[in-house]
């Protein structure tokens, strides 16, 4: 038996004996090779997007950057100390964030791990980003799991990021260049990637319904981030991608919006006496039980609201 001695020789060998199969890597390796038509072995250049390109790039990543920044310096904090830079990329595979320390630099922008390159599979094989980007899952590539020889001393962790609609809109991806990286260090370091991306969604999600009161779903994990936008009518106006797939929602969920209520399994009021009992005793919670303030707040007199009391059988605070 032959035993194939370059990187390149492993990936052919691996595709023409079916493991794709049974292999997320070996699959991404013969979609590389047969659907982008690929060389494992050439010495590819990442490609960069022109100044005008990458403006237009970040201006359609601008939620989820101005949601992000926190995080990724928290994620970057963790990490920096071993050998990483932090990037998140867009929906297309390029890098529109970027941390990393200045004695990385010029190592990083070798490899290319800089802002404004094209991390796609189409255009740089199996890679975290660009593989995450099209199986749309958290995704770790480990040195000589890429595809392209020239990657195989890189190590990469990616999680897909979704935006407030749930639609996918890019990747989180944490870096190294590090040979002494180990495979389980590498694991550890995507479960805290994977767990900063629900964080960046969350807090885009948060930030596109400033009005709106954030609610979990019920029985949901919590590292799913599934939660919803409710509206002053106790309407859901929004879903995350978690929420989305635990509710069975799809499509613009405001311009069909559902009582939370229904959708949540939680009690509310169904008839319009129980709706105003709800409303008065809301009232006198705001008001401290002053009934005075409470009828001012209704807009309403102190009698008619003494009335309304009595009628619902609302006791007052003694």
């Amino acid at each position: 038996m032959t035993i194939p001695r370059s990187h390149a020789d492993r990936v052919l060998a691996a595709i023409r004996a079916g493991e794709a199969t049974h292999s997320r890597i070996v699959a991404s390796w013969s979609r590389s090779a047969e659907l982008y038509g690929l060389d494992a072995g050439a010495p590819v250049k990442p490609q960069r997007l022109s100044e005008q390109e990458f403006r237009a790039a970040r201006e359609r990543m601008e939620p989820i950057i101005r949601a992000a920044g926190t995080s990724l310096d928290d994620l970057f904090q963790a990490v920096g100390g071993v050998g990483c830079c932090v990037l998140m990329a867009d929906c297309d595979g390029v890098p529109v964030e970027r941390r990393g320390k200045p004695a990385d630099d010029r190592d990083f922008s070798d490899w290319g791990l800089w802002t404004a390159t094209r991390w796609g599979e189409a255009e740089m094989g199996t890679n975290a980003i660009g593989t995450c980007l099209s199986e749309q899952r958290p995704t770790k590539v480990h040195r000589d799991q890429h595809f392209l020889a020239r990657n195989a001393a890189i190590s990469c962790m990616s999680a897909p990021l979704h935006g407030a609609d749930g639609r996918l809109a890019g990747v989180l991806d944490v870096s190294s260049c590090r040979a002494d990286l180990t495979e389980a260090l590498a694991e550890l370091i995507a479960q805290s990637v994977a767990q900063t991306a629900r964080r960046i969604e969350a807090e885009t999600f948060r930030l596109a319904f400033p009005l709106a009161r954030i609610v979990m779903v019920p029985g949901a994990e919590r590292s799913a981030g599934a939660l919803v936008a409710v509206d002053a009518d106790d309407l859901v106006v929004g879903a995350t991608r978690g929420a989305r797939r635990v509710l069975g929602l799809s499509g613009d969920v405001a311009a069909a919006p559902r009582p939370a209520a229904d959708l949540l399994g939680l009690q509310s009021a169904e008839t319009l006496d129980q709706a105003e009992r709800g409303v008065l005793a809301r009232a006198l919670a705001r008001a401290d039980g002053n009934v005075s303030a409470a009828a001012r707040g209704l807009g309403i007199s102190r009698a008619t609201m003494h009335r309304k009391l009595l009628r619902q059988r609302i006791a007052l605070p003694e």
